[in-house]
């Protein structure tokens, strides 16, 4: 099935291109889909957060949790919850991570690579891995007296054994449908940051159709740069200020996007492919090609002629 990623519009120059960029992930038809269909077979939350926004990420889903919903309305006990997300997210930076708050449930988050950099993190959790007991929640409201929360104690517990229970394994396949999902994501960031639909200066849009009709040949930055009547050294600025890339890294993710096309001919040299999109060099192709995928082009290629023959 085909999926549309959805234009963005930036209307703020300081905005930081990775947050831009997950907000249109966020929005893709392809995100949306799959929120739903885990929801509705697992009947757990799901968030996509950009790295370093420390929120509620699961705040007002369908699936949040009573128990947790009850507990952000108190500043102090909201306060723990971000202290939580902040550790989650410090330890999540190479694989999935799950932690627990003080009240036993878990919270884990997925980290979406691209390259060698954490873009943003799936995150779910808000269940316990055993059957909640009265001496757990015991303990639980001794914790809530020693932070000053005040809250109502029925309610609480009410809503503490309505939390959803799974066991260790079935946790566990959960998280690995999330990774799964999170290398597709990483995929799709790198289109968005070369397609982005924007409000950009004549010269932007003028230099980015000549870097498309030119990116097998040679390229440089001072080529363009006279392509486009200004100066190399405005045109590196303002190229920065209104894609949040350098022309190097905006010119690399160009080629690497044109390699992955030509790759799904399978009858395509992966070194035909490299020289093809404007690579001037294997070492340099393979470097460039696994910063921004994460893995090897042989890698990449033999992942996506198995999910095509899927």
């Amino acid at each position: 099935m085909p999926y549309s990623l959805s234009p963005v519009v930036n209307h703020d120059s300081n905005r930081r291109p990775g947050r831009e960029v997950v907000d249109r992930l966020r929005r893709s038809e392809i995100y949306r889909d799959y929120e739903r269909a885990f929801a509705e077979t697992t009947g757990l939350p799901l968030a996509l957060r950009a790295v370093d926004t420390l929120a509620m990420p699961m705040r007002g889903s369908p699936n949040e949790n009573p128990f947790c919903a009850l507990m952000s309305t108190t500043n102090k006990s909201c306060s723990a919850c971000l202290e939580l997300q902040r550790r989650v997210e410090m330890e999540a930076r190479l694989q999935p991570r799950t932690l627990k708050c003080f009240a036993g449930l878990c919270d884990s988050a997925v980290p979406i690579r691209v390259g060698d950099k954490v873009l943003a993190f799936l995150q779910t959790g808000q269940i316990l891995l055993h059957k909640p007991r009265k001496a757990d929640f015991a303990a639980v409201t001794q914790q809530l007296l020693k932070l000053g929360v005040e809250i109502d104690v029925k309610q609480l517990e009410e809503t503490y054994f309505q939390t959803r229970v799974l066991d260790r394994k079935q946790y566990e396949a959960v998280l690995r449908l999330l990774s799964i999902f999170a290398q597709h994501l990483a995929t799709l960031s790198n289109q968005l940051m070369v397609s982005a639909t924007r409000i950009d200066p004549p010269a932007i849009e003028q230099a980015k159709q000549f870097i498309s009709e030119h990116q097998g040949e040679e390229l440089t930055l001072g080529q363009v740069a006279q392509a486009v009547n200004t100066s190399a050294f405005y045109f590196c600025k303002m190229f920065k200020q209104a894609t949040g890339l350098t022309f190097v890294d905006y010119l690399a993710r160009v080629r690497v996007e044109k390699v992955k096309n030509l790759l799904l001919n399978p009858h395509k040299r992966i070194s035909e492919a490299a020289f093809e999109a404007g690579f001037q060099s294997l070492s340099q192709f393979n470097r460039v090609f696994k910063r921004i995928e994460g893995e090897s082009p042989t890698v990449w290629r033999d992942r996506s002629m198995r999910h095509s023959a899927a």
